[in-house]
This record gives C-alpha cells, sequence and structure tokens, in this order.
C-alpha cells in the first residue's frame, strides 16, 4: 500500500496541478480504505508519514505536501508536526509562514518533473 500511494503522489506531482484530498488519493490509488473510521484513516496518515520521512532522509521531497486535509486551506497540523520532526523548524512557526507550504509544493512538483530524478527514484 504504501507503493501504491508513493507512486501516486510522484504521478500526481509530474502531471497534476493543486493538490490531491484524502478521499481522492484513497479512490485513485485504490487504497480500499474507508476514511470515516479513524483507524483506517490513522492508517493513511502513517503511510504518508513513513513515506514523507524515507523521501527526506533520502534527500528528496516530502510528498505528503501535496494531500490537502479536507476543508482546510493547506494542511492540517499532523503535516507541520511532520514537518518539524524532520528538523524543519517549529511546526506553530511553519503553519503560520504563508510561503512554507507553497515553496514544498513547487519544489516537490520540480524535481518529480525532471525526468532523471523521476528514472532514477521513482
Amino acid at each position: 500500500m504504501t507503493g501504491r500511494v508513493r507512486s501516486h503522489l510522484i504521478r500526481f506531482a509530474r502531471t497534476q496541478v493543486g493538490t490531491t484530498s484524502y478521499l481522492n488519493l484513497v479512490q485513485e490509488a485504490e487504497l480500499g480504505l474507508n476514511l470515516d473510521i479513524s483507524h483506517e484513516k490513522a492508517r493513511l496518515n502513517e503511510i504518508l508519514a513513513e513515506i514523507s520521512e524515507t523521501e527526506f532522509r533520502d534527500g528528496r521531497p516530502v510528498l505528503s505536501c501535496l494531500v490537502k486535509v479536507e476543508g482546510s486551506k493547506g494542511q492540517g497540523d499532523n503535516f507541520y508536526k511532520l514537518c518539524e520532526r524532520l528538523g524543519l523548524g517549529e511546526w506553530r512557526t511553519l503553519k503560520q509562514q504563508e510561503d512554507f507550504l507553497k515553496t514544498m509544493r513547487r519544489e516537490c512538483r520540480e524535481f518529480w518533473k525532471d525526468a532523471g530524478n523521476f528514472e532514477k527514484f521513482a
């Protein structure tokens, strides 16, 4: 399941604009999770965190920046707390920085649209 989520987000970064929602991710990556069930939604959060931590550790962009929390204008607190664990800054401060998320998304797209990066790391 982790591989499907990662592959889907890489394709999304290369070909789509904007963000995807949790629900679209579940449907488009054919994960079979029911987000109305708290432990299944928590499992998706764990998968996204695991992917993001691995990508960051390996010097690649955080893919979960492309997944928007439904009903919010950007990301939920869990995303910013993940960024804090990655050493990017204090989560409340990051959440208040208007360009932080935009920059992450732009860098993610630029990285994965590069044919060399896609060929080597996808």
